[in-house]
């Protein structure tokens, strides 16, 4: 390995990694589990947790420290440019007019779950919060817990026949508020984290809003104004925003998101833009970072004691949580019970978001290596769940009267 170039020997391993990725998401599709799963599973089996356990030696020689960084430089990229297609993709226009149910499910979607993690992450910060400050070990759990995989929950939504019916829309709707807000949360988590006194945490604070601001009030404005954004100057203000959002001491992925919800809301122009980067960064990119998010997954780490009872009773807080709260208010709000409870499996849904956010608490100190495969096992199980458990409610709501979860969103806006 000394004698090969690392450039060279990095696309041995962006080959081994696109082919991993490609075969396990392949197998779980079909057993009805969107690709992404298995696109994540296909990352932790190359990580330590299986390659790295069963053939030392070939995770070394696959995966040295010099290609490992060069990955991590693909990774980092992938996901400001995933970031930016997800805050692209969000219709804010979706937002208006659908009444008191939408208020509801979304505001649920986010408390419910956020209050919970909080309380439990009280209890989990004196053995797992790796020495960071109980706020922001407390703040970053519940924005972990209370994250909506936005572009995982898409995908359920076309593969389960709900896209653009009333419930998939709203689920939509409500994940893009949940998404919003969480990662406004995350962004003021970061800037709490990378502060070293009051002062600097009160000036960092200050840059993020500057730089919302900014991104919002300028940037988006003046991009209206052009008859035509080429797609390379889309490109250009995303790593832009990513790096001055770095600058401003928010984490780059922000920067992306804030790029992609900036841009103008033309459908045609969206959707080529949409197309034209999919293939690389879902294909290409986005497996090189569950591999990065693998090699950081130590399934060893669970032999600890009692750290399995910490796996189920995260896994049930954010299940509770996430769709207990959301079914429970859409049914108070007046939604059939099957349709309530399609709505919270879906909202249920975590993912490849969750990874993205869990990432950033593992780089910035905020969760131990432990927390951290905790989580992703939680992320993992809530999205495994989604798809029989939609399969079983739509059975048995078929069988027992006609549900409502197929009308359009407009039959009962209000």
């Amino acid at each position: 390995m000394d004698t090969v170039d690392p450039k060279v020997w990095t696309l041995l391993a962006l080959g081994v990694i696109m082919l991993a990725a490609w075969t396990v998401g392949s197998l779980v599709s079909r057993i009805g589990q969107p690709r992404v799963i298995g696109e994540i599973i296909a990352g932790i089996l190359l990580g330590p947790s299986l390659l790295g356990l069963l053939a030392p030696s070939a995770s070394t020689y696959l995966f040295p420290a010099s290609v490992v960084t060069a990955l991590g430089v693909l990774a980092q990229v992938g996901l400001v440019l995933f970031m930016f297609m997800i805050g692209l993709e969000l219709d804010f226009g979706r937002l208006r007019g659908h009444g008191r149910r939408l208020a509801s499910v979304a505001v649920a979607s986010i408390v419910v779950p956020l209050g919970l993690a909080v309380v439990l992450a009280l209890v989990l910060h004196p053995t797992y919060g790796d020495g960071e400050d109980k706020l922001v070990f407390c703040l970053f759990f519940g924005a972990a817990m209370a994250i909506t995989a936005f572009p995982v929950l898409a995908r359920l939504l076309q593969e389960s026949g709900l896209a653009g019916t009333r419930i998939g829309t709203l689920s939509l709707v409500s994940a893009a508020v949940n998404d919003v807000v969480a990662w406004c949360l995350l962004a003021f988590v970061i800037s709490l984290s990378r502060a070293t006194g009051a002062g600097d945490g009160l000036r960092t604070l200050l840059l993020a809003v500057v730089y919302v601001v900014a991104m919002l009030g300028v940037v988006r404005p003046l991009l209206a104004r052009l008859t035509d954004v080429p797609i390379w100057l889309a490109l250009v203000i995303a790593l832009l925003a990513a790096w001055f959002a770095d600058r401003a001491g928010i984490h780059v992925i922000f920067g992306g998101f804030m790029a992609g919800a900036v841009m103008p809301r033309r459908a045609q122009w969206q959707r080529s833009l949409h197309e034209r980067l999919d293939l690389v960064v879902t294909h290409v990119l986005l497996p090189v970072f569950f591999v990065m998010t693998g090699l950081s997954t130590h399934v060893e780490g669970l032999r600890t004691a009692g750290v399995w009872g910490v796996v189920v009773l995260v896994i049930a807080v954010a299940t509770v949580g996430k769709l207990g709260g959301t079914a429970l208010t859409a049914r108070a709000v007046g939604e059939r019970w099957s349709d309530a409870l399609t709505l919270g499996v879906l909202m249920n849904t975590r993912g490849l978001t969750e990874l993205v956010v869990l990432s950033i608490g593992l780089q910035l100190g905020i969760i131990s290596s432990t927390m951290f495969t905790v989580m992703v096992l939680m992320a993992l199980v809530t999205t495994l769940m989604a798809p029989p458990l939609l399969r079983l409610i739509e059975h048995r709501s078929t069988r027992s009267a006609p549900a409502r979860t197929r009308e359009p969103l407009e039959a009962t806006a209000g």
